[in-house]
This record gives structure tokens, C-alpha cells and sequence, in this order.
């Protein structure tokens, strides 16, 4: 595994080693100790997601008990996007966005006290997010996902969204 920087430092990529052959392909997806070494974990809950080409999913968070995630792509593509929302932080409002393909063997960790989204671009994609703390549908929030402060470059223009996203709170609302 190789560990790739982001613009926000806590923010991280991991390129997976992968072994392929004409069988197949191999991938190590996790392993408690190796992660650890590098700060991603521990975890107790892992997820898992099915959306057609154009669904854009988020930006979530919990205020109380904050998930970090460490997400993956099983199948397709997505534009995976985290939002730096820790209070006092150097890089608040700041945000990071990363292409994840199945077909990539990479990871992105999503530390606890980030808005996080993705959008479909390639479908469809089967997502899997392996969570630091357990969802709490009480303490959920989010972040529109077109928010005119935080301007992310999302890949598409009009995504299919679920009526909770669709009514998100602005950044700074939340």
C-alpha cells in the first residue's frame, strides 16, 4: 500500500497493492495493523451502496460521535468528495475531491469531523465505506451539495438526488 497526500493533510489516498494475473486480479482491501501505521481505523461498521450513473449522495455527517470513512469502489466509478467541517481547523470549508474507480485499487480516508459526498460518473457503481463509529440517524446533518460558498467541481451537472439531499442546509447552516 502506498499512502498519496491530499491538499488537506488528514485527508488521505491509499493505492492499494494489486496482484493480476490471467485469472483475475488480487486486492488487499484491509489489514488492521498495516492501516493503523498509517492512522486509518479502527473501524465498527461497514457499509455498503448500489447507485446508478448520475446518483450524487450527500454531503453527510454526524454532529455527535463523527464517522471517518475509509471508502472504497467495488464496481463503477464515483467523484468522492470530503469536506473539511472540524471548527478551528486550518483547512475549514476547504475540500477534497477524488475519482475512484474499481478498477483503480485505491482508497480514500475521510477522517471523522468531514461532509462527505460522491456522485456516480461511470454506473453502476457499487460503493463500500468501512466507518469509524456507527451511523446515528438523530445526530445526522449535511451540506447541500451545490453549495455556492464551498464550490465544489462536481463532474455532473444535474444529479438524481434523494429528497433529504435535495433540501441539504448551506454550508455555515449545518
Amino acid at each position: 500500500m502506498r499512502t498519496v497526500p491530499t491538499q488537506i493533510n488528514d485527508v488521505l489516498i491509499l493505492e492499494l497493492e494489486h496482484f493480476d494475473d490471467e485469472r483475475g486480479v488480487f486486492v488487499r482491501h484491509w489489514d488492521a495493523d498495516r492501516w493503523a501505521q498509517v492512522g486509518v481505523g479502527p473501524f465498527v461498521q461497514d457499509n455498503v451502496s448500489t447507485s446508478a450513473p448520475g446518483v450524487l449522495r450527500g454531503l453527510h455527517f454526524q454532529s455527535e460521535d463523527p464517522q471517518g470513512k475509509l471508502v472504497s469502489v467495488l464496481a463503477g466509478a464515483i467523484y468522492d468528495v470530503a469536506v473539511d467541517i472540524r471548527p478551528g481547523s486550518s483547512t475549514y470549508g476547504q475540500w477534497v475531491g477524488v475519482e475512484l474507480h474499481a478498477s483503480m485499487h485505491r482508497q480514500l480516508w475521510v477522517p471523522p469531523g468531514f461532509a462527505h459526498g460522491f456522485c456516480v460518473i461511470d454506473g453502476p457503481a457499487t460503493v463500500h465505506y468501512r466507518c469509524t463509529s456507527t451511523y446515528q440517524p438523530d445526530v445526522q446533518g449535511g451540506i447541500v451539495w451545490n453549495d455556492p460558498t464551498l464550490k465544489i467541481a462536481w463532474p455532473i451537472k444535474d444529479p438524481i438526488l434523494s429528497d433529504r439531499d435535495r433540501v441539504l442546509p448551506f454550508f455555515g447552516q449545518h
